[in-house]
């Protein structure tokens, strides 16, 4: 569009102003369908005329009016061009945000920077922010660890806050969404109400649910809160939920979460053996440390936890292991460039109930590392040692494992007189029984009977494992590690479970196929198509990790794997958080956490979000905001003219903007009836509000931090 000035008078200065809509943009994506866009326009400027003839528009009259339009037709092709309709409402705002630039209101963000910035693309349509206010509010979001979302209803401060935490678990950001509220909306009390506990709840957090039912596919929002990824739950019932409750312990069933234990359940201790619970105590808030091992394995603890470590000083002059605290040790890690401390390993391999298994597990070991098991054919297994093909035929039962030539050999069903053709193999039978029917070499894993089984079915696979894809690294003068290769990340997974259940240690790095040299297969290059997983692998003496008689004997003749161990390699903050601890029978204290660690607690990233907050109370508020995690981040959101606390309680969201007003990567988002995206009435209902609150507030009783006297009659 065009500016030039014409004839003028002395009140006002004239102007013309002329725009060319470009071809691929149909006159009815900038005017409206039935002109309804071109009449908001006509209607915000009356000091100016409009006209439009094909596919130009001109616009003459004041000055500052015609400028104005000419920016906003500018501002309006910059948001069709992304493919985004313009609305009544885009255009009245895009008006809005112009005259308030215009009246140096400072925005420096552009009418189409706001109306095309994407949060969540969900369901067919995209969740954005419609005012400069909004765009604030969600880049306050990225920036900061803490950010209050004030203003009044219909602001999309939840919705925002919201979308903003689904984009961040989809990018990986956080492992986990909590959402929570306070359950004292009109004064009511959870126990006066009928039903049962989620019924009672349901209505306070029914707002929560309907957002995430507009962002996510509705089949997947049962799995996610099943699973812990997405927790929705009345404030009450957050206190001590976010930390160590979620921390996997060992269990003889498998691993538990510590905040389903009780008195009386057995874990797994540091000989292997189950131990009862014999307490379990809350302890409070607490600062939390990153505990890390150098083999990669972690936990979180506090301050105070009590680690039993001995140093190599220690073990040279027979010391008993020593019991240090973790605040201790920090700073104090190293010895001469060594690592100091070293943590207890388990005694024995765990102890898990037998299960029954429909495959030797050594025959699952080998097929896992070298069968195919596409079931586009007969089940088969490729390898150079003889010897594998015939132990893997005298544990399969009803199997002939026949020599197809080189490597390959098939492994056919024996037949009986009178079977019919169309009887399936076994192996078939049984790998369709394991899910494991149709896995390739990036897709297979061990399923779950075999790595929550008996030391002795355990071993059997992993031997299996290695024997097919593993090997001993013998290095002069040192003792003989293992090292095991594989594609599949599940698998990578399972066998550092398998010898860590043990009591071994393994440390996993990554191959990347890209830029590798290629392979040769039958004097042919093959290029590798996926990255290797290798994992080096040290297991406990006596336990034996081969049987084929080559692999075994390299690792006899080395000296055996020599003696697994695990050092503290780190131990970083990790944020405050509210701390439990269970005692257990055992005469050590230990017991088995995640990674096979003894030791005790561990938090999960997470987005959170405190929605009308302006019904804590400032007791609630600060217990809320001191359980902030590592890697987590908080989103408050409320509205503090509708405040519904009894009377003379005050609200935690007025108070804590004096507390924390000026506090780094603390900030707060004021929204106003400007930022309503509801009904537009809407909006001037609430400036009306305003208005009389403003002049008639106190003469009608009502308090901060509380509503009217009346309000509370008949209660």
């Amino acid at each position: 569009m065009t500016q030039t000035p014409t004839a003028h008078t002395p009140a006002q200065q004239q102007a013309r102003a002329q725009f060319e809509v470009p071809a691929q943009h149909p006159m009815v994506t900038v005017l409206g369908s039935g002109d309804s866009l071109l009449r908001v326009i006509e209607k915000a400027f009356p000091a100016a005329d409009i006209h439009v003839r094909g596919n130009e528009i001109s616009a003459v009259g004041d000055a500052r009016e015609v400028a104005l339009i000419q920016r906003l037709f500018d501002e309006m092709m910059l948001v069709l061009r992304t493919g985004q309709p313009m609305t009544e409402d885009a255009v009245e705002r895009s008006i809005a945000m112009l005259r308030a630039s215009e009246n140096g209101e400072g925005a420096e963000e552009t009418p189409a920077q706001v109306l095309t910035q994407n949060i969540l693309s969900s369901r067919g349509r995209t969740i954005r922010p419609k005012t400069l206010n909004q765009k604030r509010y969600v880049d306050a979001i990225d920036k900061h660890t803490i950010v209050f979302g004030i203003g009044p209803a219909g602001t999309g401060k939840t919705y925002l806050a919201m979308a903003k935490a689904v984009q961040a678990l989809q990018s990986k950001q956080v492992n986990r969404i909590i959402l929570t509220r306070p359950a004292v909306e009109a004064g009511e009390r959870l126990g006066f109400l009928p039903g049962t506990l989620y019924e009672k709840i349901d209505p306070y957090l029914r707002p929560l649910y309907d957002a995430l039912h507009d962002m996510l596919d509705p089949d997947s929002i049962p799995k996610l809160m099943a699973s812990g990824t997405i927790e929705v739950a009345p404030l009450a019932y957050m206190r001590g939920r976010a930390q160590p409750r979620f921390t996997n312990l060992l269990t003889p069933d498998g691993w538990r979460p510590i905040g389903d234990l009780q008195v009386g359940d057995l874990v797994i201790g540091s000989d292997g053996e189950p131990t009862p619970v014999l307490g379990v105590y809350p302890q409070g808030e607490k600062d939390i440390y990153r505990v890390t091992a150098q083999d990669g394995s972690w936990t979180l603890c506090c301050g105070e936890h009590l680690w039993t470590v001995r140093t190599a000083s220690d073990k040279r002059r027979n010391k008993p292991w020593r019991v240090l605290e973790t605040r201790e040790m920090i700073g104090d890690l190293r010895a001469a460039h060594a690592r100091r401390y070293e943590l207890p390993m388990l005694t024995a391999p765990v102890c898990f109930p037998e299960r029954e298994v429909p495959m030797d597990p050594y025959a699952l070991g080998l097929l896992l590392g070298d069968g195919c098991l596409t079931g586009t054919t007969t089940p088969s297994f490729a390898t150079e040692d003889p010897e594998l093909a015939v132990a893997l035929e005298s544990v399969l039962p009803g199997i002939q494992v026949r020599h197809k030539g080189g490597p390959d050999y098939v492994l056919n069903r024996i037949k009986s007189p009178g079977d019919v053709v169309t009887l399936e193999n076994p192996v078939t039978r049984v790998l369709r029984e394991l899910d494991l029917l149709r896995t390739r070499s990036h897709t297979k894993f061990v399923p779950d009977d075999y790595l929550y089984n008996s030391a002795e079915v355990r071993l059997a696979v992993l031997q299996g494992l290695l024997d097919s894809d593993g090997g001993p690294v013998a290095q002069k003068d040192r003792t003989c590690r293992i090292q095991y290769t594989t594609t599949s990340t599940m698998l990578r997974d399972d066998v550092i479970a398998l010898v860590q259940s043990l009591g071994g240690v393994a440390c996993t790095r990554r191959r990347v196929a890209e830029g590798r040299k290629p392979g040769l297969a039958n004097g042919r290059e093959v290029a590798y198509r996926r990255d290797a997983h290798i994992i080096d692998i040290r297991l406990p003496e006596g336990i034996e990790p081969f049987r084929l008689a080559r692999k075994r004997d390299k690792y006899q003749a080395a000296g055996g794997g020599g003696r697994p161990m695990r050092f503290i390699d780190s131990i970083e903050p990790a944020g405050r958080e509210e701390t439990v601890c269970i005692q257990v029978a055992a005469e050590d204290s230990l017991y088995v956490t995640t990674d096979y660690l003894l030791t005790h607690n561990t938090l999960n990233d997470a987005f959170i979000i405190l929605d009308e907050a302006q019904n804590t109370s400032p007791e609630q508020m600060k217990m809320f905001l001191t359980r902030l995690g590592f890697d987590s981040k908080i989103v408050i959101t409320g509205d503090v003219t509708q405040v519904d606390l009894p009377n003379g309680t005050k609200s935690g969201l007025r108070q804590v903007q004096d507390i924390l007003d000026g506090v780094d990567d603390v900030h707060f988002s004021r929204l106003t009836s400007h930022d309503v995206v509801r009904h537009k009435l809407v909006g001037r209902i609430v400036d009306a509000y305003e208005k009389y609150d403003s002049t008639h507030g106190t003469e009608n009783g009502t308090h901060k931090g509380g509503r009217s006297k009346s309000a509370h009659k008949g209660k």
